[in-house]
């Protein structure tokens, strides 16, 4: 018996867009399966607005091609768009209508009947403003309002440009929940942003943008995995500390990196190594994983830029 191979939620192939001689993207290839919290990473003039609006039909590439569920949005926009929602850039509304209102008109406009508001409202936690006009919303009222905009679509596939932008901590922190309360209820998420810790916290795959082109795509278990036994240590006496860094059982790779020391360890290793180096007499300033996400992030995009 053979399992049936899952339809890619976004399978964007060789998209490139031009605008003149500027190439905004230059080679895009991105797949996002059913059920994924895709971070889509890249310093800012990376490519990944634009190619967001081409994933989504809202710009036509230049050459390539893009899929949503099997769906060409540029051939076919409304049945490649049905269960896809989400924003690109900051969400727009009627700044002298009510929350509410808002609400209502779009779902007017995508044929329903606006049965759902209350529901999208109490999920983003706005009922209590929704009476308020947008234009007195604060900024992270405002994304939450976007958010409630596209959760009344029910969708399968929610995109989401920056979302944490302009926010306060405790907008972050609470958009950084949404998010994790939709992708437990099985809602696939492409998650853009230039915020590593926000897509460690939040995905299981991830893409690396540079000068338009995806430069990684992977599991983030697997980023992450690559940091789990190289560790900096920065210590009141960083001579005596490489010697026994060299001398400790389970710790490798030992070399001097100006003041600090860089070791591979296992977890064990590290233990037995911070009691020697305290038995020594030995003051620890730092002691931290390295690599990781960001370091790919900077590995792959200095090198772009240089």
């Amino acid at each position: 018996m053979t399992t049936a191979v899952p339809i890619p939620a976004v399978s964007a192939r060789a998209l490139r867009k031009s605008y003149g001689a500027i190439e905004a993207v230059a080679g895009v290839d991105v797949t996002v399966q059913p059920g994924d919290v895709y971070g889509y990473l890249g310093p800012n003039g990376a490519g990944k607005t634009t190619s967001l609006r081409m994933m989504l039909g809202l710009i036509q590439p230049t050459s390539g091609q893009v899929r949503l569920f099997g769906r060409d949005p540029v051939l076919d926009p409304v049945a490649a768009l049905e269960g896809v929602a989400g924003f690109v850039e900051d969400p727009a509304f009627y700044p002298y209508l009510s929350g509410r209102a808002n609400l209502e008109l779009l779902a007017a406009l995508d044929g329903g009947g606006g049965e759902r508001i209350d529901e999208v409202l109490d999920v983003v936690e706005l009922r209590g403003r929704a009476g308020d006009r947008v234009r007195g919303y604060s900024h992270g009222m405002r994304q939450r309002l976007g958010l409630a905009a596209a959760l009344l679509r029910r969708p399968r596939l929610l995109v989401l440009d920056e979302p944490t932008t302009g926010l306060d901590p405790a907008g972050i922190r609470d958009m950084r929940a949404q998010v994790r309360r939709l992708a437990a209820e099985g809602i696939t998420v492409l998650l853009s942003s230039h915020l590593m810790g926000e897509v460690e916290a939040l995905c299981n795959r991830v893409a690396i943008l540079a000068a338009g082109r995806v430069r990684y795509e992977g599991g983030l278990a697997e980023v992450l995995a690559r940091s789990n036994s190289r560790h900096r240590l920065e210590t009141t006496d960083p001579a005596r500390a490489l010697e026994l860094c060299r001398a400790a059982d389970g710790v490798h790779d030992v070399h001097a990196d100006g003041a600090a020391v860089v070791f591979s360890a296992d977890r064990d290793a590290v233990a037995a190594l911070t009691l020697w180096l305290a038995q020594a007499g030995i003051g620890i300033h730092v002691l931290a994983p390295t690599g990781g996400l960001e370091e790919l992030f900077f590995d792959l995009t200095d090198r772009e830029a240089t």
